[in-house]
């Protein structure tokens, strides 16, 4: 969940790593640390707190150099902690978790090693020196070997000058071809001002990266980065979730461009797999956080609209599971980064027992794209936030397609998958006029700001979007906030439902529109408040509620594609009336690289 940078080439590395930290920021925003080497010379500086307050005062000569921003795991937030860690000349900056690292530790210790931090991290830099002979690639070979856990780890020494050595192990690593040298870095985001050029590490793999060119342990191709520079820039916008909410229609359009026929849709990624797919009888559906409630989603609509067994399941939880599994089951994993380490775990145990995994990502080249035997790109460009907006959307838009892609498959009719494809190419439009809503909801969060605690109700298709919208609040805001069926509000929930805790009801024009008014007035029988997001129309919910959020009208399948939208933004607005850190929530990051 931290983020990794680093330069070797003709230019000064300083710069470079500064302006990589700054885009990695929303990765890990705890500490940061740089090292720049410049022959015997080592500059080493640490600090506490944002890259972004970074002055640039300490510029530094080297064409050289790491860098790292900290989401802490192992060890409090302190300078002793921040990456780089160093020892005996050898300097490490590490993505990952070392799952042995206090039994290692304790070796390293018993042969006189004096350690400076808490850290995982630092044992690395230990083992290197004690693997040490006369080259550094061999050394952190063998040092890796010793370690349980996953990393992406970037190592520099004077002892071996002119090198960067490389490795991989369930966190992204990727090196970046320029002109004038190599980029290393966990996220492409921090190469793309410098190219789109990019080769992309598998686990187990080392690369030692020289100004002239780099050597890895077998040919890799090059890819091309489909985003350009100002992608991952702020633009007009204060903050980078608001800028991404406001994409939303815009990732509906570009998921399915190209992809929707007349009745039926073209998903390349899974034309390898069409004919296992026609004899699976079970799919499971595997996320977490945001891409949970995606999941969740997806179990509905492939059940309503393919007609196939479908379930949604946590990584975290499944892979401890013992869950019936085998060669006529397959498995989505929905994942924004494709490397959410509980997801891979899950992926590893399902594939051995041969399950067909595949998989629904934003970020090409990703560990879950390589490790899945097929799958759908969201296409949404980067996503700098750490909570996930858009990218929910465009998990639901290709989760919406594969679904009819499978239903095709067995008993969907011609005309109403005409009618489902015709209604997605809609939404776009009407994604668009809920946007230019959003002073409305804008002052809706605002009146409701002081509030500690929410209550978000949906049922069937908005169920999972209930507790979308209870997530992003709570991520964002710091407020207490819960999302659940209405149906079970009567079942427990309700005994906490006064005048101080709001609900939000999603209760649109559908097959269980009258069951959640009937859960609303169950809400204002004790004195609840409640802001319902309603179809376009319905004058009858306005004399129940105390405040309407209007959606246009559209299939009861596709509502969770527009519903999402305004309580992506009320958690927007609801933060930033209380002024907090929108972008880099407390505690929080967005790649979440370990268990």
């Amino acid at each position: 969940m931290c983020g990794i940078i680093g330069y070797i080439g003709k230019k000064q590395a300083y710069p470079i790593i500064i302006n990589g930290l700054k885009k990695l920021e929303y990765r890990g925003y705890d500490s940061y640390g740089i090292c720049i080497l410049n022959n015997d010379n080592v500059f080493l500086k640490k600090k506490v707190g944002r890259i972004s307050n970074e002055n640039g005062e300490n510029l530094r000569d080297g064409n050289l150099g790491i860098g790292h921003s900290r989401w802490a795991t192992t060890g409090g937030v302190c300078e002793k902690n921040a990456h780089p860690h160093e020892y005996n000349g050898f300097y490490v900056v590490h993505n990952g978790i070392v799952e042995n690292y206090k039994e290692l530790k304790e070796d390293l210790i018993k042969k006189g090693h004096k350690f400076n931090s808490d850290t995982d991290t630092e044992v690395i830099a230990h083992l290197i020196s004690e693997e040490f002979k006369d080259n550094l690639e061999d050394a952190v070979r063998k040092a890796l070997k010793k370690i349980i856990g996953s990393y992406g780890v970037a190592i520099v020494s004077p002892k071996d000058k002119d090198k960067i050595v490389i490795a991989k192990m369930s966190s992204p690593i990727i090196i970046g071809i320029c002109k004038d040298g190599h980029i290393v870095a966990s996220d492409p985001s921090a190469v793309i001002d410098f190219t789109k050029q990019i080769v992309t590490l598998d686990d187990g793999e080392i690369a030692v990266l020289k100004k002239d060119g780099y050597m890895i342990l077998k040919e890799k191709k090059i890819e091309i980065i489909d985003w350009e520079s100002d992608a991952v820039s702020k633009g007009e916008y204060e903050h980078f979730m608001l800028k991404e909410i406001m994409e939303e229609p815009n990732v509906i359009e570009n998921a399915t461009q190209g992809r929707l026929l007349e009745d039926n849709v073209k998903l390349g990624g899974l034309e390898t797999s069409k004919e296992r797919l026609e004899k699976t009888n079970k799919i499971y559906l595997v996320g977490c956080g945001t891409g949970y409630h995606a999941a969740k989603t997806g179990e509905y609509l492939m059940e309503e609209i393919a007609g196939i067994d479908a379930e949604a399941h946590m990584a975290s939880e499944i892979r401890y599971r013992n869950v019936r599994l085998g060669p006529n089951y397959a498995a989505i994993f929905v994942s924004q980064s494709g490397e959410t380490a509980d997801n891979l775990a899950c992926l590893k145990r399902m594939k051995e027992v041969g399950v067909l995994p595949l998989g629904v990502t934003n970020v090409i080249g990703s560990t879950q794209t390589r490790e899945t035997e097929g799958g759908v790109y969201t296409r949404c460009g980067p996503e700098i936030a750490v909570a996930s907006t858009k990218a929910f959307i465009g998990q639901l838009t290709v989760l919406t397609m594969i679904s009819i892609f499978l239903g095709r498959q067995r008993n969907l009719s011609k005309e109403r998958a005409k009618e489902i494809i015709s209604e997605l190419k809609e939404l776009p439009r009407k994604g668009s006029l809920i946007l230019d809503n959003h002073k409305q909801i804008q002052e809706l969060a605002k009146k409701y700001s002081q509030f500690k605690n929410f209550w978000f109700i949906g049922r069937k298709f908005n169920y999972p979007i209930a507790m979308e919208g209870a997530l992003k609040l709570k991520e964002i805001s710091y407020v207490h906030a819960e999302g659940t069926p209405g149906g079970e509000l009567k079942h427990g929930p309700l005994a906490l439902i006064d005048e101080n805790c709001p609900t939000i009801a999603i209760c649109t024009k559908d097959s269980v529109y009258d069951k959640m008014i009937s859960n609303i007035e169950e809400v204002k029988a004790r004195n609840g408040k409640v802001i319902a997001i309603a179809t376009e129309g319905d004058g009858k919910i306005k004399d129940i509620v105390d405040d309407v959020i209007y959606i246009p009208e559209t299939l009861e399948c596709l509502t969770p594609l527009l519903s999402t939208i305004p309580l992506h933004l009320f958690a927007y607005y609801f933060a930033l009336s209380l002024n907090r850190d929108i972008d880099k929530p407390r505690n929080l990051a967005k790649s979440v690289t370990v268990e």
